[in-house]
């Protein structure tokens, strides 16, 4: 049963709820309500940086605790998340920006949780992917979104050399100390055709 005041955070019972909780990529005022309200109501937070995530949570003066979520510690913290949940706990998973799982670890908890049954809320928001989609210009009825391509330049080449006949608006990630050198592989094996 969801609370009037509150509706959507309603803690089944026993089990606690795991949320998806988009933040902001660049301009802290881009985070939702919804998402403020979640982050002051949850029992505990899982983030990539610690560091990061209490700055945005001291911006906004919530106080909550926070326990490193990444994809080096996933495999063990993921079972320890979820076993919190099932005691009643309410999680809240964010990532450094935008939504949690775009190129961003949390599907192993998020599977895990769906296993065990507890229930997952999505609180949506800023993506990175379609908001550059929608200011860029380019044809965006139909698109490819690759997440980030390989770090090697043999692989990158490889997997840009792949997507050479592809029509649709090709989407990726990528680091900023190797957006240079992508560009010039993109730019030189799939052109400017997408």
């Amino acid at each position: 049963m969801e609370s009037r005041a509150n509706p959507g955070f309603s803690r089944p019972s026993p089990r606690g709820r795991l949320f998806l909780v988009a933040t902001p990529i660049g301009n802290l005022e881009d985070i939702t309500l919804r998402a403020l309200r979640v982050l002051k109501e949850v029992d505990q937070i899982a983030c990539e940086d610690t560091r990061h995530t209490l700055k945005l949570l001291n911006h906004f003066e919530i106080h909550k605790p926070l326990v490193s979520y990444h994809e080096h510690n996933e495999l063990t913290r993921a079972p320890e998340l979820v076993l919190a949940m099932e005691q009643g706990a309410a999680i809240a998973l964010v990532s450094d920006a935008g939504m949690p799982l775009v190129s961003d670890p949390g599907h192993r908890l998020v599977t895990l949780a769906i296993r065990h049954r507890i229930p997952v809320t999505p609180i949506p928001g800023p993506a990175a992917l379609l908001t550059a989609l929608s200011a860029s210009g380019l044809p965006n009825e139909e698109f490819l979104f690759l997440g980030f391509l390989p770090a090697r330049t043999g692989e990158r080449q490889r997997a840009l050399e792949r997507l050479r006949i592809e029509d649709r608006t090709l989407i990726f990630y990528e680091a900023p100390h190797r957006i240079a050198e992508t560009i010039a592989d993109a730019a030189a094996i799939v052109g400017d055709s997408n």
